[in-house]
């Protein structure tokens, strides 16, 4: 490549350039190309304009004379705008799809010649969103539903512009934790149960209460064993595939502390990730047990949405509510833990973890962000907390599924706890 610069005595740097924007323009121009009418009313444009268009575009900057690239881009606008007023006045009503796709061609094919290796990727985009147009028009008009959109866009500006805003400096009446942390952690809960939400959508009801189960986990394991429990009473022939939802929410509580320590405290999340592998792959794997026994799985002809579906795929009431918690018990984690020392903090994480499991380890993983206990510690504290919480949905599997449902969920929550244990005291036995 260097000894083609030479011959031409340009840089080796734009002849990549120049290559990636005809690249760039033949890959765009074929999609279009293919999508043109025939006849009269065809598309104004197609390969060969495209092509061209970024070369012009990769040309102007490539001279670099002040104020030609903004001329050609106002050519190119130019002729677009001629392009849909002359469609427009043979009675068609086109799109401005073409129009745009131009120029933005246009715009690519300079942009390859100062960043080739985003250049490139960008035509590609560009093609892909071109070549898509009737699954996207699919999805926005048939696949996509109201309450989604709405909450796509809470979701969006949640996180463009409410987190960028909040304050990187520890608050002492939050136990040092960050308002930017916190608002973090809410946000990342919202997009588990987007995620929980659209992968149930894809899926759909085959996919069997084991991955609803699973899917529904991500937002509340309690709520979800409630509500599996509730369907094995009164429908007792899908007893073990609602056990099987159930074990497989108690998979989704691991997964969640796991990514909840790794976004607030890293080491903090190195230290409970053997225990909280060891958790999903037991509890994966009952949970997979109990599906294959299951003899109606296949014939579940919907299986059940997560906690408040209804409402669409975000609870931001209830994440807001858990934001709350969250705050309240750090302050309390943290008083404790001054006034009493450790047996104060195991307290409180224990008395908090009973209604839920989140918001003790939430507290942990910000003390040990800030310097103020161990992972050691944190490791024991999540086993506690994760043991505590248990408990109480022992006792919710019991009391909405009976006996016959509960022998199956109750092991799936305590045998993980009872290895994880000993896994910690081998690994950090010095530590804890």
């Amino acid at each position: 490549m260097d000894g083609l610069g030479q011959a031409f005595g340009v840089s080796a740097d734009l002849i990549i350039g120049l290559a990636a924007a005809l690249g760039s323009g033949l890959l765009i121009g074929l999609e279009r190309e293919r999508h043109k009418q025939r006849g009269p009313h065809r598309e104004p444009a197609g390969l060969r304009t495209f092509t061209l268009s970024a070369l012009a575009g990769a040309l102007c900057q490539a001279l670099q004379a002040p104020g030609l690239l903004a001329v050609g881009a106002l050519a190119i606008t130019a002729l677009a705008a001629i392009a849909y007023l002359r469609g427009r006045g043979q009675g068609r009503s086109p799109g401005l799809t073409t129009e745009i796709a131009l120029l933005v061609t246009y715009l690519i094919g300079a942009l390859c010649v100062t960043a080739p290796l985003l250049g490139s990727p960008a035509a590609v985009v560009l093609t892909a969103l071109l070549a898509a147009r009737t699954r996207l028009h699919r999805f926005a008009t048939q696949v996509l539903r109201d309450e989604e959109l709405h909450d796509g866009l809470l979701l969006g500006a949640l996180a463009l512009v409410v987190l960028p805003l909040m304050p990187q400096e520890p608050l002492p009446w939050l136990a040092g934790m960050k308002a930017h942390s916190l608002m973090g952690l809410m946000l990342l809960l919202l997009v588990l149960q987007a995620v929980g939400h659209v992968a149930l959508r894809l899926a759909g009801p085959q996919a069997g209460l084991a991955l609803s189960g699973l899917l529904s986990g991500l937002v509340s394991s309690t709520a979800t064993i409630a509500a599996m429990g509730a369907r094995a009473r009164s429908e007792p022939g899908l007893a073990l595939a609602c056990a099987a939802g159930a074990v497989m929410s108690t998979c989704a509580t691991w997964l969640q502390a796991l990514v909840m320590l790794f976004a607030m405290a890293p080491a903090a999340a190195m230290a409970v990730l053997p225990l909280a592998l060891l958790g999903m792959v037991l509890c994966g794997g009952m949970g997979a047990l109990l599906a294959q026994r299951s003899r109606r799985v296949e014939q579940v002809g919907t299986a059940p949405a997560a906690p408040g579906d209804p409402r669409g795929p975000l609870r931001l009431r209830e994440a807001l509510a858990l934001s709350l918690m969250l705050s309240a018990v750090a302050v309390a984690v943290s008083w404790a833990r001054e006034h009493f020392g450790s047996s104060g903090l195991y307290g409180a994480v224990a008395l908090a973890a009973f209604a839920d499991a989140h918001a003790p380890v939430a507290s942990l993983a910000g003390l040990q962000a800030a310097g103020t206990i161990t992972p050691g510690q944190v490791v024991l504290g999540v086993l506690l907390a994760l043991a505590c919480n248990s408990v109480t949905r022992g006792i919710t599997a019991l009391a909405a599924g009976g006996w016959r449902f509960a022998r199956f969920v109750i092991p799936a929550l305590a045998l993980p706890l009872a290895l994880g244990a000993g896994l910690a005291l081998l690994l950090h036995g010095g530590a804890t």
